[in-house]
């Protein structure tokens, strides 16, 4: 068995032992009109829910709201105030995103709303000659009990 081979074979077992645990909750991040327009300018997207304040505040939630997608833009850098290290893995060389199996929307985010995140290690499993990980993403808003965003996103690390 190659070095590679046994790092990520120990790498797949300490990752097994940590299903199940969450991060930290992320601090609040506020998503201001200004975010909202800049993030519209690079998607096209220029909905009047997303960049029409007056009219917004006349629609159906009282006020614009973030594009979804810009949700999940920012959910993965989404600041801390301490760092929070994640197990160290001996001979991982690289961390690649691999996508999303499950992104829901239960509830919108309004401008001036704070948002923050936590991640919990659902699954960790060899495929195609890397580690998938599979790690539930909430974002939630503060003041509210239902979240922004539940996800199911995909890494690949590689050895």
């Amino acid at each position: 068995m190659s070095d590679s081979e046994t790092h990520m074979r120990n790498a797949l077992q300490a990752l097994q032992q940590r299903i199940g645990e969450s991060t930290p909750p992320t601090d609040w991040f506020e998503i201001t009109q200004a975010r909202v327009n800049d993030y519209a300018e690079v998607s096209m997207d220029h909905q009047w829910i997303h960049v029409d304040v007056e009219r917004a505040e006349q629609g159906p939630f009282g006020a614009p709201i973030a594009h979804g997608n810009l949700t999940i833009a920012v959910m993965g850098h989404l600041p801390r105030t301490t760092s929070v290290p994640g197990p160290q893995l001996e001979g991982h060389k690289l961390s690649i995103n691999y996508g999303f199996d499950k992104i829901r929307f239960p509830s919108p985010v309004k401008v001036g709303a704070r948002i923050r995140a936590t991640s919990t290690l659902r699954r960790a499993e060899i495929k195609g000659g890397m580690i998938e990980t599979m790690n539930e993403i909430k974002v939630e808003i503060q003041g509210q009990d239902k979240p922004a965003l539940v996800a199911e996103s995909l890494g690949r690390l590689v050895f």
